[in-house]
């Protein structure tokens, strides 16, 4: 029996031992993490404020990753051509898509035959900020608060206009998006762009308008704009006296003007945790968070987990697909 006992323990010590070595080769193969400098492909023009912020990020993201983060910029198309490049990079994690709604949870609704598909070929990394838009009106519209404009919308259809940047920009989706949870309607004037719009609306040739805060708050504080509410659901930390639409009566009302950083789909998983702390840990940096609730940016801490960050971008997916198809909302070009 001692001898069975002792052959049978050498037996599995050695098969412990043929194991260990065969899994060496394997673990000397996993690659570290990162092993060159990352690209960080961002959709907006060099020098804007966006950009501006995304150099900020990419910044703080050297000193936590040990590499040179470094923005490169794929301005125009809503954001496709940022977006397919970053598709057809190699899934390594060394190449990252930074994004806002347009290039993936609006363009694939509205041009159905782009070159890529956000849900299957990109996959959310980390949410860096969530912003709430503004809803400001002329100082004509005689109007105080939310409830106010949809009585007088609701009494006067289609005789309200309001501006956006475009067919399918925030500002027309998140308008339509009240429209539709109001029962108002209203006359859409499309600009190229927020800040032409902006100039018609200070001039009174339109009456209402969502917009980012940066874009409107300066001619707020000047009492050239009315300021009814804005867009999140909780309050804004720069703005803690100023509604949000939810709270004014507009249940489940939420508009975000969000910037998530992306990765290709087949990224191993083990690499997309890894860039998701780091980025997390970026974003809630003081000098960063400061930053972000300057601009009304700070994302709400449940996207912090990667989980609830993967549904919330399904659902923005959906909804905003929803609302583009209800409204029939078409490209411009």
């Amino acid at each position: 029996m001692k001898t069975n006992d002792t052959s049978r323990r050498q037996f599995v010590q050695s098969g412990v031992a043929a194991a260990a070595t065969l899994a060496l080769p394997a673990l000397a193969q996993t690659p570290a993490f990162p092993t060159r400098p990352l690209k960080l492909i961002c959709p907006w023009p060099a020098g804007g404020s966006s950009d501006i912020v995304m150099r900020a990020l990419a910044e703080a993201a050297t000193k936590v990753l040990g590499q040179q983060v470094v923005v490169e910029n794929k301005p125009g198309a809503s954001g496709m051509p940022a977006a397919d490049s970053v598709v057809r990079s190699a899934p390594d994690g060394h190449t990252l898509l930074v994004s806002g709604p347009a290039s993936i949870a609006v363009v694939p609704h509205l041009f159905p035959k782009i070159t890529y598909d956000p849900m299957t070929e990109l996959t959310p990394v980390a949410m860096l900020g969530a912003g709430a838009f503004v809803l400001v009106v002329h100082p004509s519209v005689n109007v105080r608060n939310v409830q106010e404009l949809i009585a007088l919308a609701k009494s006067r259809p289609d005789g309200l206009t309001y501006g956006s940047g475009g067919n399918g920009s925030s500002g027309h989706l998140c308008t339509e998006l009240f429209c539709s949870l109001t029962g108002t309607r209203m006359t859409h004037i499309p600009y190229k762009g927020d800040g032409q719009a902006v100039n018609d609306l200070l001039a009174g040739q339109i009456q209402v308008m969502f917009t980012a805060p940066n874009v409107a708050m300066a001619n707020v504080k000047a009492g050239r704009l009315k300021l009814l509410a804005v867009t999140t659901k909780e309050r804004v930390n720069s703005m803690p006296d100023v509604a949000t639409v939810h709270e004014m009566g507009v249940k489940d009302f939420e508009y975000l003007g969000w910037i998530i950083v992306f990765a290709p789909a087949a990224t191993p998983p083990a690499v997309v945790e890894q860039l998701s702390a780091a980025w997390l840990k970026v974003k809630n940096t003081p000098a960063i968070t400061n930053k972000l609730n300057e601009l009304a940016m700070a994302a709400p801490d449940r996207y912090s987990n990667r989980n609830n960050l993967l549904e919330f971008v399904k659902s923005e997916y959906a909804r905003l697909g929803k609302l583009i198809k209800d409204n029939n909302i078409k490209s411009e070009v």
